[in-house]
């Protein structure tokens, strides 16, 4: 079967996080799956500045784009909290009294306190054969870590930052990819 020319993507399979383990965002570390994802979603952005004079608009001139993201699902583990939000994940004890913490400091001291660098890539089967992923490059996250635990309802985190260039060697400069793949392939 030929790749479809228009993509049919449904739904939501997979997402993963991954992390940057050194500050200039060019070492990967091990994925993280968000089980239970219910959104990847992104938007394309770009600052203008504009040149006026004479009473109109003479020119303008773009910043480079970057990505506006969000995500949210259902019991997001402690793992992939540290990779979005920094901080510190630890497991005391032995079966069946097991403890999990995660820590999250504030002082400038701990390289722990401050927001890391990571990838996110999300994939969904496509109507069409194949799936479709989505691979934001060089993500941040900028705003507020959101969860909420109520009365008769599941546990849900929503996360959102911005994306910007990569500085891998094989996709530097990217701030995203979209990728259709004519067989369905996981996330790597």
């Amino acid at each position: 079967m030929a790749l479809n020319t228009i993509p049919l993507p449904f739904g939501l399979r997979e997402v993963k996080v991954i992390p940057y383990t050194d500050a200039a965002a060019t070492t990967l570390g091990s994925p993280v799956k968000l089980p239970n994802s219910r959104t990847l979603s992104f938007a394309e952005t770009e600052e203008f500045e504009d040149l006026r004079g004479d009473d109109s608009l003479v020119a303008s001139h773009g910043a480079g784009a970057n990505v506006e993201w969000e995500l949210e699902g259902g019991g997001v583990s402690f793992e992939a909290v540290a990779v979005m939000y920094g901080g510190v994940v630890a497991t005391t004890g032995v079966t069946p009294n097991q403890v999990k913490t995660y820590s999250k400091y504030v002082s400038t001291t701990y390289a722990q306190s401050q927001r890391p660098y990571f990838k996110t890539m999300g994939r969904a089967i496509s109507d069409s054969g194949g799936d479709v992923w989505c691979v934001i490059y060089r993500c941040k996250a900028t705003d507020n870590l959101e969860m909420e635990l109520s009365d008769g309802a599941f546990l849900l985190t929503n996360a959102s930052g911005l994306g910007y260039k990569s500085n891998e060697a094989t996709s530097l400069n990217k701030a995203y990819d979209w990728v259709q793949n004519e067989t369905e392939t996981a996330l790597p």
